[in-house]
């Protein structure tokens, strides 16, 4: 399928989401928000990939959000009864909007595969949220992100704060929404929000598709379960979490896939895995949607 915003390949296990409108610096269009979690959720549903890559093209990861995203949403009426009403529903028109983004990216989250980031660049307001909500980060040696919406009189609304919150200090999350500032490869890395920092964007993305690769060696299942309970460990306490491992591991736990990674290693052979089972369409999601 073709896309307007990104460019979607899948070998080996691994799927390669890329944004692909380099000339407009990656910006978040209309498309961007129905594309990105059409995609994820159908390579999560057909189970056709172990692991996700996400990265971009041209000289910046994303420039974030398009603003006319807002603006186009504004409506006018030369009926003044029917406009005035429309003017009480901005506020749940602009929520809805709202609420529709932040999906977008809650998806990469909720779904069953580790999903890894490849910037370079700039990854400047939305695209801060982006790479927020992705499992692993890497970056190129010239990459830099911004969390750009206070210099536009903003507060960034689409995730950045909920999830870098867990990520950074809460002074350096501070420090980064109330000046707006450009934090570089290098110190995103020595404060732990990036996992990597490559030379140049060449390297980095062949570095990171060999993280995938290992990845993509595991049993599927298995890193089912860690996503799935290091993410619930992250905002729940540790009574809690400790409870919900034992549960998940009571009902999930396959000693022949743990028998299986034994004798691989024994053996010095690829493993033979189950994949992770095709999903249950659900809230209106369709296998060819």
């Amino acid at each position: 399928m073709r896309y307007k915003c990104f460019a979607v390949t899948i070998e080996n296990q691994i799927a390669h989401v890329e944004l692909n409108r380099p000339e407009k610096r990656n910006s978040m269009i209309a498309e961007f928000w129905e594309e990105l979690p059409k995609i994820i959720r159908q390579i999560d549903t057909n189970s056709t990939a172990r692991v996700i890559v996400l990265s971009s093209t041209g000289p910046h990861f994303s420039s974030g959000i398009d603003i006319s995203m807002f603006g186009s949403r504004v409506e006018n009426s030369d009926d003044a009864a029917a406009q005035e009403k429309s003017n009480r529903q901005r506020g749940a028109k602009f929520y809805d909007t709202v609420k529709y983004m932040q999906q977008a990216f809650t998806c990469l989250e909720e779904c069953r595969i580790p999903v890894l980031a490849a910037i370079q660049g700039g990854a400047i307001g939305g695209g801060v949220d982006l790479i927020s909500a992705c499992d692993m980060r890497y970056m190129s040696a010239d990459g830099f992100f911004t969390i750009y919406e206070i210099n536009i009189g903003m507060t960034a609304d689409v995730g950045t704060f909920p999830r870098i919150t867990k990520l950074l200090p809460e002074g350096i999350v501070k420090e980064l929404a109330y000046t707006g500032r450009r934090m570089s490869a290098d110190e995103a890395k020595s404060l732990g929000f990036v996992n990597g920092v490559f030379p140049d964007q060449k390297t980095l993305l062949a570095e990171v598709m060999k993280i995938a690769e290992q990845i993509a060696s595991k049993a599927p299942l298995a890193i089912y379960g860690s996503k799935c309970i290091i993410n619930y460990s992250r905002d729940h306490s540790t009574a809690d979490s400790l409870d919900y491992i034992g549960i998940w591991n009571a009902s999930m736990l396959q000693t022949a896939e743990i028998n299986e990674a034994i004798s691989a290693a024994a053996e010095k052979r690829e493993a033979d895995f189950a994949d992770l089972p095709v999903k249950r369409l659900h809230m209106g999601i369709g296998l060819t949607d």
